[in-house]
């Protein structure tokens, strides 16, 4: 399977919404098609006549803005479940009406022949590429997919039936948020999902909401916002209040693409975007790393040959410990993502601290190693300015280290195991971060990881400082490259510190032991990758083969550990120091 690095695009938000953004195409001197009625339909988004042959086979994307049309509940199945593969579910549910409220009855009756809906969501059972799964879909032609009593029964049993038949959850999300005339009954159908979607996280199973345009109201602050992974259609309307509300309320103008899929994963919300033509792939492979059998105790190991690469020893190369930093700091050394386009078969990324921003100083997704799924984290510097600057140098602020943190606990619910790549300066420094408590998340971090119940394994491929670099090397391994550094901060600042003189850096760094070579005598490290050169992008196959060489025999390694083993182990081997 090809690698699906860039499954999830982050494009500018280019769309309006049909219903709610108020702005009209430019239609002067425009002369729509004379056309049989029915043969053309005319984009919502851009209000160009669009051929509906065309429409259909670029997956309801229209050819000309590439603008989502909102698409029909069976349309959206077809899209995804295997042909033929599709057993609806508790299609006889009982209508209510709690407020009697007047001509409501009259009103679904209509709806449900308008639309051939029952009701406003959709649940059953079907194959995605061969895997079994529950499905959910909302449609909003149904009173805007408003979640009333019965559109929360539906959602809540669909839940607990697949924790009984132990099956993963996909949701297709699209509401204006609570249903008006079920009132407070309808308020607590919030409860009632949200309930049951613990239940089914708590038996280790995989929930994937989609969040299609719109998706609003108490459905984002319920079932749509609860998913391991959340991902969006581009460009689809994502909030709890309604744009035109928050403008009124707040009398502001808001900006450009608010509230927008695009916003979200900037701001860290959700995970990522995928566009149609993608998305039976990308469910597909979701669904195949989050089955049980992926369990990081059933890998079996990939048959490297010895190349001999663990058992290589360091040359004596004469450098100084100066010199190792000036090394482990340059611009030509390999970055995170480098690492993981290599030692992985595929990796998909994940963004977000789900409540504030996307940290660009850290990545983090699920990658494949011989058809076992593990958690890869890495910090992340740019090759020039430019990148460097959305990087912040490698430097991560409060909401990268609770990316990562969060990461790492989904790792831990499905049984992955997890792998850091450590190369940081040492974590973000200004207002911002000590405004959203910098010291809270690293210690977070290193409380967390050390009672974590599946293989931890950092490797130190660059510069390894402070806290920054400890708030991510919590593990039960740590390795390091040879020309990397760990230190308790930059020999500058050490000299700084006691000395009261930053230039004395170079004497600084021969007292601080903080070469691999160093840490390998003081037991901080357990092995050292050996660099016949410093590495560089000529040199990193090469460096990767004996990454994935030892990685294999670290996960063989770890397989037959109890959770209680695995915890114990890191924690004595911090207890030690």
């Amino acid at each position: 399977m090809a690698k699906l690095k860039h499954m999830f695009k982050k494009t500018a938000a280019l769309f309006g919404d049909q219903e709610i953004n108020s702005e009209k195409p430019d239609r002067e001197n425009k002369k729509e098609p004379s056309v049989p009625e029915g043969l053309w339909l005319k984009c919502p988004k851009c209000g160009e006549m669009v051929y509906r042959e065309d429409i259909k086979s670029n997956s309801y994307v229209c050819p000309k803005c590439e603008g989502y049309f909102r698409i029909k509940t069976k349309t959206r199945i077809r899209m995804v479940a295997d042909a033929g593969s599709f057993e609806e579910w508790f299609c006889d549910i009982e209508q209510k009406n709690p407020l009697d409220y007047p001509e409501y009855e009259e009103k679904i009756t209509g709806l449900q022949e308008k639309t051939k809906l029952k009701e406003a969501v959709t649940t059953g059972v079907c194959t995605v590429n061969g895997i079994r799964t529950v499905i959910g879909v909302c449609d909003a032609r149904f009173l805007m997919g408003s979640m009333g009593y019965v559109v929360g029964e539906k959602i809540t049993r669909a839940f607990e039936r697949a924790v009984e038949e132990r099956l993963p959850v996909v949701m297709f999300c699209s509401s204006g948020g609570a249903r008006m005339q079920e009132g407070i009954i309808s308020l607590m159908q919030m409860a009632k999902t949200s309930a049951a979607i613990k239940k089914h996280s708590e038996a280790g199973l995989f929930y994937l909401p989609i969040l299609t345009d719109p998706t609003t109201g108490g459905v984002t602050a319920s079932f749509a916002m609860l998913g391991d992974v959340i991902l969006a259609e581009p460009g689809a309307l994502i909030g709890f209040a309604g744009p035109r509300v928050i403008a009124q309320t707040i009398g502001q103008k808001l900006p450009e693409g608010f509230q927008r899929a695009e916003f979200l994963v900037e701001k860290g919300i959700i995970d990522g975007i995928v566009e149609r033509k993608d998305l039976k792939e990308t469910i597909s492979h979701l669904l195949k790393v989050h089955q049980e059998n992926k369990s990081y105790q059933n890998y079996q190991g990939q048959n490297f040959i010895d190349s001999g690469y663990g058992a290589e020893k360091i040359q004596e190369k004469n450098l100084t410990a100066w010199d190792r930093v000036e090394l482990s700091r340059s611009s030509s050394r390999p970055t995170s993502m480098e690492y993981i386009q290599q030692v992985f078969d595929e990796f998909l990324e994940l963004h977000g601290d789900r409540s504030f921003r996307d940290d660009g100083a850290v990545i983090g997704g699920i990658g494949m190693f011989g058809g076992q799924p593990v958690t890869v984290i890495g910090q992340q510097k740019g090759k020039n300015v430019k990148e460097n600057i959305y990087r912040n140098f490698g430097m991560a602020s409060p909401e990268g280290y609770r990316k990562a943190l969060r990461l790492m606990k989904q790792a831990e619910k499905f049984k992955r195991p997890i792998l850091n790549f450590v190369d940081t300066p040492g974590a973000a420094c200004g207002i911002e971060a000590e405004e959203c408590g910098q010291g809270e998340a690293i210690a977070r971090n290193l409380m967390e990881m050390s009672g974590l119940k599946v293989p931890v394994l950092s490797i130190f491929i660059g510069e390894g400082g402070s806290g920054g670099a400890l708030g991510m090397a919590v593990a039960n391994e740590v390795w390091m490259m040879e020309n990397a550094t760990y230190s308790i901060l930059s020999p500058e600042g050490f000299a700084s510190i006691l000395w009261k003189d930053g230039k004395r850096a170079k004497e600084a760094s021969e007292i601080m032991k903080i070469t691999a070579e160093d840490l390998q005598k003081l037991q901080i490290v357990e092995w050292v990758i050996p660099e016949t050169e410093p590495a560089c992008e000529e040199n990193i196959p090469e460096l990767a083969e004996r990454i994935r060489e030892r990685l294999d025999e670290f996960l063989v390694s770890q397989k037959d550990k109890t959770d209680e083993m695995l915890v114990q182990q890191r924690y004595d081997r911090f207890r030690k120091f």
